[in-house]
């Protein structure tokens, strides 16, 4: 096999079904390409739609359905399709992780896939995210370090620009190059560095994966690429509830990866400095705005979680996110 497009759906079950009818008529005319859909613990009727609309639209050439229970997270979900297929009688030369929340536009596919064809030495690439509004999205980003967090708690114009060299998201390329990191919503994987470096971080759950096997990647050698001619339109935050403009407070699985990944990347000296440098400056923002009486525009309740979670609280074991779906399984056998 030459491709494998990994989908995970949980709770989107229509907007699995719509990513799939976007693949229609290139993921099949594209030999050597499969889909695989992992119905991930959604329960209820997910599986027997998903299934009938393959059945239906005549997708059953191209597209395979398989189902877990309970939900096991981006990264677990994941890893278990990717196991199978690199355990078959014909592993997949690339692996691309696909957003259920996301449609395809022509030539997506064959452009990451040419580009990785003739550059051996990147592990991993991505391409450009675009709204329904038209305008595109974060990726590609640098590495998050203790500059770009202090930044990114404290939102003032005038240091921000002074910090420019190290903000997480910059100016997108025009043309392809080399990234820190690349967003999991549409990311092509080498199976030789797969080979190499391991799946995904499944400790992480849903949450810094991206950045986490972009980091393992560098640290082997291995090169992430931004490739702006492939394009995808992502429905942000329909799969998580998470956008970049949301206010919904974030779940603690959040913040718990953000941790795990800091620990383990960095250490834990570092993962204090990090920890203090956004927390030293958020708390300056929230005065400012207090004083400026603007509106708070982050997430509930923030500051309180982000000192909850910090290692100054939980101290400086590196623990894994605890999958809430695994700890309602357990709820609901001790009271059954």
């Amino acid at each position: 096999m030459k491709l494998l497009v990994v989908i995970l759906n949980y709770r989107v079950t229509d907007l699995t079904i719509d990513c799939l009818r976007s693949l229609a008529g290139r993921a099949d005319r594209m030999p050597g390409t499969k889909v695989a859909v992992l119905e991930n613990g959604t329960g209820g009727d997910a599986f027997p739609r998903i299934r009938d609309a393959i059945a239906t639209n005549g997708w059953g050439s191209w597209a395979e359905l398989s189902e877990i229970q309970p939900n096991r997270g981006f990264c677990g979900g994941n890893n278990v399709v990717i196991r199978a297929a690199l355990a078959s009688g014909d592993p997949p030369e690339y692996v691309l992780l696909l957003n259920a929340d996301t449609i395809v536009q022509d030539g997506t596919l064959e452009i990451l896939l040419d580009f990785m064809e003739r550059h051996p030495r990147v592990g991993i690439a991505g391409g450009t995210m675009i709204g329904t509004d038209g305008i595109p999205q974060g990726s590609p980003f640098r590495f998050p370090c203790i500059t770009n967090e202090f930044d990114r708690g404290l939102g003032l114009g005038i240091v921000s620009k002074l910090l420019a060299p190290w903000w997480i998201v910059f100016p997108k390329p025009a043309a392809p190059a080399a990234v820190d990191w690349v967003a999991g919503t549409c990311m092509i994987l080498r199976r030789t560095m797969l080979d190499e470096i391991g799946l995904l971080d499944e400790g992480l759950y849903t949450y810094f994966d991206d950045i986490d096997i972009c980091l393992r990647a560098k640290r082997a050698g291995w090169e992430t690429w931004y490739v702006p001619e492939s394009r995808v339109i992502h429905l942000e935050g329909r799969s998580t509830g998470i956008t970049g403009a949301s206010v919904k407070r974030r779940p603690e699985y959040w913040y718990q990866a953000r941790r795990r990944f800091y620990l383990k990347s960095f250490g834990a000296l570092y993962t204090a400095l990090v920890d203090a440098a956004f927390l030293i400056g958020f708390a300056l923002w929230q005065v400012r705005r207090r004083i400026q009486g603007k509106p708070d525009t982050n997430p509930q309740r923030m500051l309180g979680d982000s000192f909850r979670n910090s290692v100054f609280c939980t101290g400086f074991k590196v623990r894994e996110v605890e999958n809430p779906a695994m700890r309602e399984q357990v709820s609901a056998s001790q009271t059954g």
